[in-house]
């Protein structure tokens, strides 16, 4: 059983693993993932953006789960494996980040993190997704360019870069 201390000033003793390292963390009960990911622990890959759940810059995996970081409580995490846009890449670019560069899968970038989360939860669950299921893994995002486009040709060319590893 996890061990949870809750203790008077509304705060509670996080533990979880954070793109791969084990984490301990003395959380405010009202702090919402995001909030610790930027402000407290200075993963600026995780976007801010419309704070209620709808555009997807905020998506991080919570257990290979795509998410939105500005509706989860920190406190949510106990327990579970987080990765954001940090800890996709290793020691270099993941074939989707390179993809991404490679077919012009982002403008301004504000989105891209959350796409290149999004579409990294959907190649762990689905190696060969149809157009459909792309659109689907997608829905969440949402890039105010409109580059739509491009994210799409990265999609398939980091299928392909994946295929042929």
């Amino acid at each position: 059983m996890l061990e949870q201390s809750l203790n008077d000033s509304g705060r509670r003793t996080l533990q979880c693993s954070l793109n791969g390292l084990s984490l301990t963390l003395d959380v405010q009960l009202s702090k919402r993932l995001l909030h610790i990911l930027r402000d407290d622990l200075g993963l600026t890959g995780t976007k801010r953006s419309c704070e209620i759940g709808r555009c997807g810059a905020c998506m991080v995996l919570v257990d290979g789960k795509p998410v939105n970081s500005c509706l989860t409580m920190a406190y949510q995490c106990e327990g579970k494996s987080i990765t954001t846009i940090e800890g996709i890449s290793g020691s270099g670019l993941d074939p989707i980040q390179q993809a991404f560069l490679m077919e012009g899968g982002y403008q301004c970038g504000y989105c891209t993190p959350g796409m290149v989360v999004s579409v990294k939860a959907l190649l762990q669950e689905n190696e060969n997704p149809s157009d459909e299921e792309i659109e689907e893994a997608l829905s969440g995002n949402l890039c105010r360019c409109t580059g739509y486009g491009g994210i799409k040709r990265a999609v398939k060319t980091a299928i392909a870069m994946l295929k042929s590893e």
